[in-house]
């Protein structure tokens, strides 16, 4: 029963997800949010106004530093957070030893 449940929940889901998707602006759509003017001023004059070798670089340091930053943290986070869950502690040792 419990299977079952999980597989309709998961076809709804996919549904949401395709209709999602096919009603997606194209890159024709004039409207679109990331087919903007903002593209377009990355493309030109981000060299010269980064002063950066790489377009990529200057666009990720400069224009989104603090988003690329955010990321950043949230990256760290997720490691320490793992790191700290599959580490052994000394009980962990101890207990091994005594059994």
């Amino acid at each position: 029963m419990k299977k079952t449940i999980a597989n309709v929940l998961f076809l709804i889901l996919f549904v949401i997800l395709v209709i999602g998707i096919l009603q997606m602006p194209t890159t024709a759509s004039t409207n679109a949010p990331a087919y903007n003017d903002i593209v377009y001023h990355y493309i030109n004059n981000g060299a010269t106004d980064t002063n950066a070798v790489n377009l990529i670089a200057a666009i990720l340091a400069d224009y989104r530093a603090f988003d690329t930053l955010g990321e950043t943290i949230v990256l760290f986070t997720s490691v320490v957070a793992v790191g700290s869950v599959l580490r052994s502690t000394k009980y962990d040792k101890e207990a091994k030893e005594n059994e």
